[in-house]
């Protein structure tokens, strides 16, 4: 597959009085991207925690979360069957997750092929607030999705801001990095931004990023949300100009919907004006061989 076209949302997360209304907006969401003839869909980071207004929002976090963990064999059913009907893959955004009821939270992003068929990308690093305040868990395992269209990788918002895992990824072959997000403020939602865009420069790649918006004043840590989804390419003359195939205007619940060329990775990382990925091969070398002057 040469061309695959591909939405990323600003989900606008509000409180919900039952788990069939967040499901009936998750729903509508997959049918527009499906409508829209897209191949992929993809969901922020975080986006369920809408589902935790359904409880006592008073309680401690920490049960909350559980709580919300419960939840998650219900929403893998969900997005399964959305894959499944609409014929789409779908990075389901983040939603925490137990291997059993004692076990540590996760911060853990389902991603289904058009067949139903699940893999899994846990969160690497935790901020301050998910390992001080939720108490989430980090993952150990970084994986590449091998899809129709080639492979892809998932770095989940702060993990966007450590480049050895996009660099690995690009190594194995992936053209296109997804990047689920949930960031309060501009700053934050800026650091995982530019990163992203770095990340698509200096390895050649696509990269999606989808952001919450909206506001949940009750739960701690999502009470703000500030976002701009955007479909990032390498900066190079095949490319858009500025490096941006496409973006939302700041904080308004849409989709982005982007074509992207996957023969142009290909040949950009070969004949292209600059060669990053080709050329961090002597960076080991370099560092290897790092010595310090005093002046």
């Amino acid at each position: 597959m040469e061309r695959i076209r591909v939405a990323a949302l600003q989900y606008f997360i509000r409180p919900v009085q039952t788990f069939e209304q967040f499901s009936d907006q998750v729903e509508s969401l997959v049918g527009t991207a499906a409508d829209n003839h897209c191949h992929l869909i993809v969901f922020p980071e975080y986006f369920t925690v809408q589902l935790l207004t359904l409880g006592n929002v008073k309680r401690p976090i920490d049960d909350q979360l559980r709580d919300l963990a419960r939840q998650a064999p219900r929403f893998e059913e969900l997005m399964g069957r959305l894959a499944r009907e609409h014929g789409i893959y779908i990075v389901a955004g983040t939603i925490p997750c137990i291997d059993d009821g004692t076990a540590p939270i996760y911060n853990q992003c389902f991603f289904f092929g058009p067949g139903g068929k699940c893999g899994v990308q846990r969160k690497l690093h935790m901020t301050r607030f998910e390992a001080e305040d939720w108490h989430i868990s980090p993952g150990t395992r970084l994986r590449v999705f091998e899809t129709d269209f080639g492979r892809v990788a998932v770095t989940i918002c702060y993990d966007v801001e450590f480049p050895e895992l996009a660099r690995a990824a690009a190594r194995e072959g992936a053209y296109l990095l997804v990047v689920p997000s949930c960031t309060e403020d501009r700053q934050g939602y800026l650091r995982v931004r530019y990163c992203a865009q770095a990340r698509a420069i200096e390895n050649q790649l696509y990269v999606i990023q989808s952001p919450t918006v909206g506001s949940l004043p009750m739960v701690p840590a999502v009470s703000l949300n500030y976002g701009q989804a955007a479909i990032l390419t390498p900066s190079d003359f095949p490319f858009s100009r500025d490096g941006i195939l496409a973006e939302g205007v700041p904080n308004q619940e849409s989709m982005v919907i982007g074509e992207l060329n996957l023969v142009t990775i290909e040949e950009s990382r070969t004949t292209g004006t600059v060669l990053p990925l080709r050329d961090s091969a002597t960076t080991a070398q370099v560092v290897a061989t790092m010595e310090v002057v005093t002046l």
